[in-house]
């Protein structure tokens, strides 16, 4: 019916370039040429990210991931037993998400009155609005992996707290 019609296979015509991003699902290499690629902040870079991979492989209490003008992503793994520490962030929005373990979520309107009180375990998200006291507990046998998203940023660039009480300086600071 159309014998000079134009043919397009996806494969001879690819409509976008090839784009390896700089980081990627195996733990911390290249699945195409085994670099390693390390857990910092990439912002205000464009990222594609394994997000789960990356948040599973992070060791430390909190890395900044990737920090923009008007969001930040880090992530966080905390040891059984060991919580966030109760905060509050008068201005900033939080969503956290669960990537590995099990744990307890408190928040409220006030310090001394967390009405609000949930178990959270792989794959649940939390969300914080400003100005809403809350806490983050492990209670499992294995570390509790989780990003979280603030908006707008709430640490410098490049925050990298190795352990809780590096934050706690770093935030007395």
């Amino acid at each position: 019916m159309y014998p000079n019609s134009p043919y397009y296979h996806q494969w001879y015509h690819q409509m976008y370039q090839q784009f390896h991003p700089p980081y990627y699902s195996a733990p911390a290499a290249s699945s195409r040429n085994h670099q390693t690629r390390e857990i910092r902040d990439y912002g205000p870079n464009p990222l594609v990210v394994n997000i789960k991979e990356a948040t599973k492989q992070n060791e430390t209490f909190r890395t900044a991931l990737w920090t923009g003008k008007h969001f930040q992503v880090t992530l966080m793994s905390l040891a059984p037993g060991e919580d966030i520490g109760l905060e509050i962030h008068p201005d900033v929005d939080q969503f956290l998400r669960v990537e590995q373990g099990q744990g307890s979520v408190k928040m409220g309107s006030r310090k001394d009155n967390l009405t609000f009180q949930t178990d959270v375990s792989d794959d649940f998200a939390i969300i914080v609005p400003a100005g809403t006291w809350h806490n983050l507990t492990n209670t499992g046998d294995t570390p509790l992996k989780l990003y979280s998203i603030y908006a707008p940023p709430n640490h410098p660039f490049g925050t990298v707290h190795q352990t809780k009480q590096d934050a706690m300086e770093a935030e007395s600071e």
